[in-house]
């Protein structure tokens, strides 16, 4: 399989990732077979309407094959031939009154696709809208998104708490992840109710602290908040 740089739609350097096969007189079928890129939604949220008219698509004009999602986050539609590019690309972008149009997403040495977790749409620790960031850088460079100059390609992925749903430390060059500034306040009475439920704090929580800034007396748990590196352990745990 060759990669990249030899097919697209007009006006994109990126979004379509060329693939050909070495052998085409024996596999004819896929004598031509790319990938396309297609940005996804802010935190993957879909209708079930919206994944049948993605599907639809992709089984008019490529193999049916999908790929929900890529590393980077991109939906992925895996092979098509070059011929039914743009008029895929045309009918994903089309704007209709009843379905949300649908660009390509970064390939090559540009800005990839950004992704992020579900953040405040879904999640209680969320520590800043990840969905409104992702959208925003998404919308600022669609230039660097859809036409490659770098000399390699470059991730940003958001990520609301040190959890890190979206993965965005293995797998983006800027993780952009949501922490407090403010001490961390510790209702005593629920923790001594964990306690009391057979939750074992010293080895769940305290022990698996990384910098050991924990301690528990049997009744009350302290923070040293000066050597806390807000890992989340505890908050998941309590």
């Amino acid at each position: 399989w060759k990669h990249g740089g030899l097919v697209g739609v007009m006006g994109y350097g990126g979004g379509v990732i060329g693939r050909y096969c070495d052998l085409p007189e024996d596999f004819p079928h896929v004598r031509e077979f790319h990938t396309y890129r297609v940005n996804q939604p802010s935190a993957w949220f879909y209708t079930s309407k919206v994944l049948r008219h993605l599907c639809d698509i992709w089984e008019k004009h490529g193999s049916g094959l999908t790929n929900m999602h890529g590393s980077t986050g991109d939906i992925v539609f895996l092979g098509s031939n070059t011929a039914a590019l743009e008029p895929c690309f045309a009918e994903l972008s089309a704007e209709r009154e009843d379905m949300p149009s649908f660009d390509l997403g970064g390939s090559g040495s540009n800005m990839r696709t950004p992704s992020c977790c579900v953040g405040p749409a879904r999640c209680e620790w969320a520590m800043y809208d990840t969905l409104e960031a992702c959208y925003d850088i998404t919308q600022s460079f669609q230039d660097e998104l859809h036409r490659p100059f770098f000399p390699y390609k470059y991730k940003f992925k958001f990520a609301g708490c040190p959890n890190d749903c979206v993965a965005s430390i293995a797998r983006s060059d800027c993780s952009v992840i949501g922490t407090w500034k403010d001490d961390i306040r510790v209702d005593q009475a629920k923790v001594k109710e964990y306690a009391d439920n057979d939750t074992d704090i010293q080895a769940e929580v305290c022990d698996f602290c990384p910098t050991s800034c924990m301690s528990w007396d049997g009744k009350a748990l302290d923070i040293d908040n000066s050597n806390c590196v807000k890992c989340m352990h505890c908050i998941n745990v309590l």
